[in-house]
């Protein structure tokens, strides 16, 4: 590959084959060892990993390192650029919560956020924890976020300093910024707080990152000492658990990813036992919001594929006495639903785009807030208190920075609170955005979102980012992102395939792009490419593909399938070692992902579809182009193994000189780095790659 000139000699990964059977199919692994035997430790301590396989990872990130030596001009360039469009210190509209409005803000320089109140009516900014400060001294720190206490005296603060995703919770008095001695350890990263703010649960995560226990936390007493509240004995479920908008109510969301449970506890009797609101049913979804003497309820029970509102008594929730609100329609995907003392409102998809409805509760008259440009993101922030008639959302388009409104409910005013900001200068009339339809294998239509500037040829000369994920119904919004501008003014068209496994035409988008449909995903995604080939927009040779996580399947899945069709591509903390990860029910998500891919363990028809597809399982002997893997140590979601055997095969197998890379990140997890500006660097880095197989990699 001339454009990767004098690299060294590739690391060479050990053979020490592996075998298993399941329903009489024996495979075998060649690199099975290079997973760590005690990764459940290691995940909390990165220097119990095996000497070995550090090594290897080593090796693999110093040819990394050398295959990208003479893009770090580049990169420099890039993380500047990207940084200049950063408003360095930048600060949230505060949301307004009783006495107090509450918000975050960056100060220049700064890579965490710092949480700050101010009077309601406002006045000077009281900060409540610095994230820098916090920060200082270690190589990887998230912030879990401040929840305050209902009489705003204390607050629940967690972090993560290993990338593990296994949270600290700490206590703060709020007035003198002083935490208490309560510490609290692998937890999911938040809490409830009882009305009174003397106790509050939360979640613990076992030994397989696993949220299985509710816990209730009386402040000033140790952890051991705290009351199981409820076990989820079903390794299959997640659990989450959160407070009503009125104090009423603590809530347990039970969930996998197609079947969900509620238990809720009454604030009036913490000491009680969580009631069912509805028992779980598989395939059957709800989530609930408080609406003072009835909760509403957003379910697709009764044959509702694209969910539909429902009411239920306080008292008596149960799904007996749920009566309807917002039928079901088909084609019209709700999304969310909030409840306020005089409305009600949901967030919505129609033919991929959303809108905001609002109804009021006396009346039952209707009203939407949506927008006219060809693709755009609409987000629904809600309000903090329950008797408001202003709620707040969000709007961007690829084009139009993100523009933050208040909107009355009643008069209908929307009221401009803040634009984002580019310091560096942004003028949204230099680019296009469009969207456009492909053509698929079987006649589906698959949206493709597009920015570029406004003087990129459209000759098929333009080189192309295709971006994709594709699964558990996640919709890739067509929102605004300063970093794309970097590839749009380098002559880049950058595109967001919205293909199946999402839902971003509805319900059964995701259902046609899941278990024995997963192959749609893929198809879809390479039916991108060529529309956007066919209709001149770039080239076989000028396309580079980006997935991540379960994106990164798919980045495995197209580069078996077509790799003659990618110039190179992109695939962060991919999940490409679906059939092993699958039948492995010890792993942290095993259990719950079955839902979405099959239970190999169980169904030798289900262990089939995903051998058909799944990446590590069908690397062959095949020209490759230039790959980039990338990973993190201690990622609990997709565990550093699955890409790092991946490289080992593809580099075994490919029949081309095009690099294989690998770069492991020693101290972070799934999310990558975790500063404002580390990130940015990570994504320079990959723009770089992008860039350089592209041939415009001139600084």
């Amino acid at each position: 590959m001339t454009i990767f000139k004098n690299l060294p000699t590739p690391p060479h990964a050990e053979k020490k084959p592996v075998s298993d059977t399941h329903h009489g199919i024996t495979r075998m692994d060649d690199y099975a060892w290079l997973r760590a035997d005690n990764w459940q430790a290691m995940f909390k301590d990165p220097s119990l990993l095996d000497p070995a396989i550090r090594t290897h990872l080593e090796a693999e990130n110093a040819y990394m390192e050398a295959a990208m030596a003479d893009t770090k001009p580049l990169q420099e360039k890039l993380f500047e650029e990207m940084k200049g469009r950063i408003k360095q210190d930048d600060s949230s509209v505060p949301v307004n919560d009783g006495p107090y409005a509450y918000g975050t803000l960056f100060v220049t320089g700064g890579e965490q956020p710092h949480y700050f109140r101010t009077p309601r009516d406002g006045g000077e900014k009281h900060v409540l924890l610095d994230g820098d400060k916090e920060a200082e001294g270690k190589d990887y720190f998230r912030l879990g976020g401040l929840d305050q206490s209902s009489d705003h005296s204390r607050g629940i603060w967690s972090y993560d300093d290993k990338g593990s995703e296994f949270y600290t919770l700490r206590i703060r008095d709020l007035a003198s910024g002083v935490d208490l001695d309560d510490v609290v350890e692998n937890t999911g990263g938040g809490g409830a707080w009882a009305p009174d703010g003397k106790s509050f649960f939360y979640t613990l995560q076992d030994e397989n990152h696993r949220p299985s226990k509710v816990f209730h936390h009386i402040v000033g007493q140790p952890q051991s000492s705290d009351r199981l509240v409820y076990e989820e004995k079903d390794p299959g479920f997640f659990m989450g658990v959160g407070a009503s908008v009125l104090d009423d109510f603590i809530f347990i969301d039970i969930h996998d990813h197609e079947t969900s449970e509620y238990r809720i506890l009454s604030t009036k009797d913490l000491m009680a036992e969580p009631q069912i609101v509805a028992e779980r049913e598989e395939g059957i979804e709800y989530s609930m919001a408080e609406g003072g003497d009835v909760f509403f309820v957003l379910t697709n029970d009764g044959d509702a594929k694209d969910f539909r509102i429902v009411e239920a008594p306080v008292e008596a929730p149960g799904k007996e006495n749920w009566k309807e609100v917002v039928p079901h329609e088909p084609g019209r995907l709700i999304l969310s639903v909030d409840a306020y003392a005089r409305h009600l409102l949901w967030l919505e998809r129609r033919e991929g785009l959303p809108r905001i409805v609002i109804r009021d509760r006396s009346t039952g008259e209707e009203h939407a807030i949506a927008f006219a440009e060809e693709a755009y993101s609409l987000g629904l922030h809600g309000a903090a208190e329950y008797d408001t008639d202003v709620i707040r959302f969000s709007y961007s388009s690829m084009t139009t920075p993100s523009q933050l409104f208040d909107y009355n409910m009643v008069t209908r005013e929307r009221t401009l609170l803040k634009t984002q900001e580019v310091p560096s200068g942004h003028n949204p009339d230099d680019y296009v955005t469009r969207r456009v339809m492909a053509p698929s294998h079987d006649g589906a239509l698959v949206p493709v979102s597009l920015l570029y500037r406004k003087d990129t040829p459209l000759d098929g000369s333009a080189p192309c980012l295709l971006y994709g994920y594709g699964a558990y119904g996640i919709t890739i919004p067509a929102s605004f992102s300063t970093n794309n501008l970097s590839l749009a003014d380098r002559g880049f068209i950058y595109a967001v395939a919205h293909i199946r496994g999402g839902k971003d035409k509805g319900f059964e988008w995701y259902e046609t792009g899941k278990m024995e449909h997963k192959q749609n995903t893929f198809k879809d995604f390479i039916a991108a490419a060529d529309h956007l080939v066919t209709e001149g927009f770039t080239s076989y040779s000028g396309i580079i593909a980006e997935g991540g996580s379960a994106g990164g399947m798919l980045m495995g899945a197209v580069a078996n399938m077509a790799p003659e069709k990618f110039a190179g591509i992109i695939a962060a903390v991919p999940f490409v070692d679906v059939l092993t990860t699958m039948l492995d029910d010890t792993l942290p998500l095993t259990p719950p992902e079955w839902p979405e891919w099959g239970n190999p363990l169980e169904s030798e028809e289900e262990y089939q579809w995903i051998a058909a597809y799944s990446p590590y399982d069908n690397v062959g002997a095949k020209p490759y182009p230039p790959l980039l893997a990338i990973s993190g140590l201690t990622d609990p979601r997709v565990t550093y193994w699955e890409p790092t055997k991946w490289v080992a095969k593809l580099r075994e197998k490919t029949t081309g000189d095009a690099p294989i890379l690998l770069k492991t990140n020693m101290a972070a997890g799934h999310g990558g780095k975790s500063g404002r500006f580390q990130r940015l660097e990570e994504i320079a880095f990959e723009y770089a790659f992008a860039l350089k197989v592209a041939g415009k990699d001139q600084v």
